[in-house]
């Protein structure tokens, strides 16, 4: 799977100074640099180089300053790794090249050194945010089968968890989630019920959900203590 490449790539990237997570806004991967703004680098994960991860480095260039497919070294060293044309494509496309190979040491086939096109502000925005946003690296890069863990779904957990023990108000959970009170009426998940005027409580649902994605003790602690104040 396209997950088994991601630590690999992770530590490559993180060693040239960047930040790295997983699965932000639909992306494998992508690195923020510490500068304000951040240089934004994305990489797309395949388990080999194909056309598809060609189109998808196409669709994230207008969102970041550089991009990177990566996929595992062929076995037979046939793949298109090898392939001069591929490599030219990329040159010219201003894609960067990165091999994993089965012990994951990682190579570099081609600089992404062109002229990339024209950003998109709203996307770029967006990935910057979310990874900002995000707690920790929660999701491995290529991720297909289980559900993404965004901020949105990290804040919504935490207002479960602090609801679990009984009902609150939403500005009892301000201290924890600023936005509880969108997040609790909007309900995304099927989380949470509304037991009285400005009261919530949570469903079976967000039981099952915490169960599914346990809060570290810390963040309870968190939770307790806010309780404990309201």
């Amino acid at each position: 799977m396209e997950t088994a490449l991601y630590l690999p790539i992770k530590h490559f990237l993180e060693a040239a100074g960047y930040s790295v997570k997983g699965e932000i806004a639909g992306c494998d991967l992508v690195g923020l640099t510490p500068d304000e703004p951040p240089v934004v680098v994305i990489c797309e994960l395949k388990l080999s180089f194909n056309l598809e991860l060609i189109l998808q480095a196409v669709d994230r260039a207008a969102a970041s300053d550089e991009v990177w497919i990566a996929a595992r070294v062929s076995v037979k060293g046939k793949g298109r790794e090898s392939d001069r044309r591929y490599r030219d494509l990329c040159r010219r496309l201003g894609f960067g090249m990165l091999s994993v190979s089965d012990n994951g040491t990682v190579d570099v086939i081609v600089s992404p050194i062109a002229q990339m096109p024209r950003k998109n502000a709203r996307k770029r925005s967006r990935l910057v945010d979310e990874h900002k946003r995000r707690k920790g690296d929660p999701t491995a890069g290529g991720s297909t089968r289980s559900p993404i863990m965004t901020a949105y779904r990290q804040q919504a957990l935490a207002c479960a968890a602090a609801l679990q023990p009984g009902p609150l108000r939403p500005r009892d959970l301000k201290l924890i989630v600023p936005s509880a009170a969108t997040i609790l009426r909007g309900n995304v998940y099927g989380w949470f019920e509304r037991l009285d005027r400005g009261i919530y409580g949570l469903t079976h649902a967000g039981v099952e959900a915490l169960a599914r994605w346990p809060f570290s003790p810390s963040d309870v602690a968190t939770t307790e203590a806010v309780k404990k104040a309201g």
